[in-house]
């Protein structure tokens, strides 16, 4: 059985991720039943990085310029840590990973894209040191809206200076 795909509407255009069901079911799990509440939709960007990521998924997100945005929680509370042994997916470009408070265990529906060209494999789970992203997903299409998100300009905190909405987030199972 093949894996979902899910599809991100956004201001700037739309692209498209597998979503590592068969892998992550946990993460991806968790991710999935959060799109299938309509959690994402109409959410800004709230931490844009240029060669590092684009982060997204904060609920205070849903007003951009809120000074609560990037510390919000999941509706479903937060997610067990994954890292199954099997399942050693690297922080690569393209690839969604989870975000975290950095403590163990506090993962919930913030999530963040990859984008540094040689990858983030620090923030790889089985790597040594204290950051923990289980990766959940890969980009599979519209990497050029990905790279013009990541382009944006930003304020001080990270922020893009003009707002990069998430209209709506689907998934196909």
């Amino acid at each position: 059985m093949a894996n979902p795909t899910a599809t991100f509407e956004t201001s700037l255009g739309t692209f498209t991720a597998e979503i590592f069901l068969d892998q992550m079911p946990i993460t991806a799990g968790n991710f999935i039943a959060l799109v299938k509440r309509g959690f994402y939709d109409g959410l800004h960007f709230h931490r844009v990085i240029k060669d590092f990521m684009v982060q997204f998924g904060c609920e205070f997100a849903k007003d951009p310029n809120s000074p609560r945005a990037g510390t919000g929680n999941s509706p479903l509370g937060r997610i067990q840590d994954e890292h199954p042994p099997a399942h050693k997916i690297s922080n690569e470009m393209g690839t969604l990973s989870m975000a975290n408070t950095g403590q163990p265990n506090s993962g919930g529906a913030q999530f963040f894209i990859n984008t540094k060209a040689s990858g983030n494999s620090y923030l790889d789970w089985f790597s040594p040191g204290p950051s923990k992203h289980p990766v959940f997903g890969k980009i599979t299409g519209g990497w050029e809206v990905v790279k013009q998100i990541e382009g944006a300009q930003t304020d001080q905190r990270d922020r893009p200076k003009t707002p990069i909405q998430m209209i709506r987030v689907t998934v196909s199972e």
